[in-house]
């Protein structure tokens, strides 16, 4: 990260106490040095600027402490947009860099990223992407909100914890939030104070579609008559609010009435409508997520004549635009209920389809994708391109069996020889989306360094503004080896 505008090189002289920022870490806090060396974390100081801070934790190595002022203020500084936001009391700790640019946020990812295939991976981009933004407010469909009646106060909150606690936040608006539901807050924690329930609720998870908000309550003693009432009512004074129940685990999460419309988002660009239950994994920012697959099957490339897997497939989200474009797509995800509902959603979007625009053959599969060996790998066949979107684990057993596979190719592996191995033909290019750049580092180091491939790009998607989360995108390349 570079600012020009500051005076990051020709620092003046400053009072002894004074600490100079010099960078931001994955936490979204200033890195300082003291004179003797010590690295002092500070939450709330920012690159370039000139601060006092109160510290309240030391190591031998290191020190943490939270900004009191700001002596030289950053050119990149700006007002946060949301009044819980900060350093105070109370502040709510959903948020991390309001005080930062947006911009400046995106570079400061960008940072993260290329630092972390650097030092982990060992490697460097051969280009770098222009990050994947959106809006910066309004984006996130989907949240925890937590729930607790005060009854010293007499009050309920709904929101998200305070900064460093466990406590929730006195949340009457939440701009990361879309409109419609930022303004369900209070009548949300009127309603909840109006149950026989309210000390038995608590949280609420959200999940907006297109056209519904899905909004789960969690509730540890069965609702009384009256209590179903209210909630109904509820979803009649706002439109397009569906409640679900969930009683105890999420395998009990069910609607309240059947009926009306399904919850789902559409991807327009490839003609897919996906169906999904407020408690299945999906993007937070749908808006970001188009953009996300379109920029990743724009990567891919996949062509008519080929063979596509997409590992860790989920709901399908990049699994059926891919049948818009491949010969034949395979899916594979960890869970058999997730795999019976990418299934439904492949049948669901194939009979819906819009002529010229039939989908591919599609199969779907549950493989232990953290259990991987190269026996497995060569069970689920060759393809031409692969597209992977693991967890925040990543997909070590994955690429370690592809890089098992290209050592014995090689004759350079000390592991039992896998029959077959030889023939097998690994991808000629993968697309790896990641939400964990650590991960994708570690992953990364494996394919260029002992699969045979080259990382051909990488770059942000700003999934998450105004949080130290870091969402990425990669292409890997095949080598291919001299006859």
């Amino acid at each position: 990260m570079t600012e020009p505008t500051d005076l990051a090189a020709d620092k003046p002289a400053v009072p002894a106490d004074w600490l100079y920022v010099e960078s931001l870490d994955l936490e979204a806090q200033g890195v300082a040095h003291k004179p003797d060396g010590k690295v002092v974390f500070i939450e709330g100081a920012l690159p370039f600027e000139y601060v006092s801070a109160n510290i309240n934790r030391t190591k031998n190595n290191w020190e943490r402490g939270t900004l009191t002022a700001v002596h030289r203020e950053s050119s990149q500084r700006v007002a946060p947009h949301c009044p819980h936001f900060g350093l105070h009391q109370g502040s709510c700790g959903g948020c991390k860099m309001q005080h930062l640019h947006v911009s400046t946020q995106v570079a400061v990812k960008q940072r993260v990223l290329e630092d972390n295939l650097w030092h982990l991976g060992k490697l460097k981009p051969e280009s770098i992407f222009r990050p994947i933004e959106g809006p910066a407010w309004g984006y996130r469909y989907r949240a925890r909100l937590s729930v607790r009646y005060v009854r010293k106060k007499g009050t309920v909150l709904v929101g998200f914890h305070e900064r460093k606690s466990r406590y929730v936040a006195d949340m009457q608006v939440c701009p990361v939030l879309p409109p419609h539901v930022d303004a369900l807050l209070m009548p949300l924690r009127a309603l909840i104070a109006s149950l026989d329930a309210v000390e038995t609720i608590p949280q609420i998870e959200l999940a907006c579609g297109d056209s519904v908000t899905a909004l789960v309550l969690r509730h540890l003693e069965p609702l009384s008559d009256a209590d179903v009432t209210r909630l109904r009512d509820f979803a009649r004074q706002h439109d397009g609010v569906q409640w679900w129940l969930q009683s105890k685990g999420p395998e009990t999460v069910c609607l309240l009435d059947d009926g009306g419309e399904l919850l789902s988002y559409a991807l327009p660009e490839f003609g897919i409508t996906m169906p999904f239950k407020p408690t299945d994994f999906t993007q937070v920012n749908p808006q970001i997520n188009r953009v996300l697959v379109s920029r990743a099957l724009r990567l891919l490339d996949a062509q008519t004549d080929e063979r596509v897997i997409d590992w860790f497939c989920g709901l399908g989200n990049f699994t059926l635009p891919l049948a818009t474009q491949a010969r034949d797509v395979l899916g594979i995800e960890g869970s058999d209920s997730l795999v019976a509902r990418s299934r439904e959603n492949y049948l669901k979007n194939k009979d819906s389809a819009k002529p010229g625009k039939t989908l591919a053959v599609t199969e779907f599969a549950a493989r232990n994708l953290f259990d991987m060996t190269p026996d497995q790998l060569m069970a689920d066949g060759i393809a031409d391109k692969w597209l992977v979107d693991p967890p925040r684990e990543g997909a070590f057993a994955l690429v370690r069996s592809l890089a098992s596979l290209h050592q014995q190719k090689l004759g350079l592996s000390d592991e039992p020889a896998t029959p077959g191995a030889t023939a097998w033909q690994p991808p000629k290019r993968i697309v790896y989306v990641s939400c964990n750049p650590s991960t994708l580092a570690r992953d990364a180091d494996l394919l260029v360094h002992q699969a045979g491939y080259r990382c051909s790009g990488a770059g942000v998607v700003n999934m998450f503004p105004h949080t130290a989360h870091v969402e990425s995108i990669a292409v890997f390349d095949l080598i291919e080896l001299l006859p």
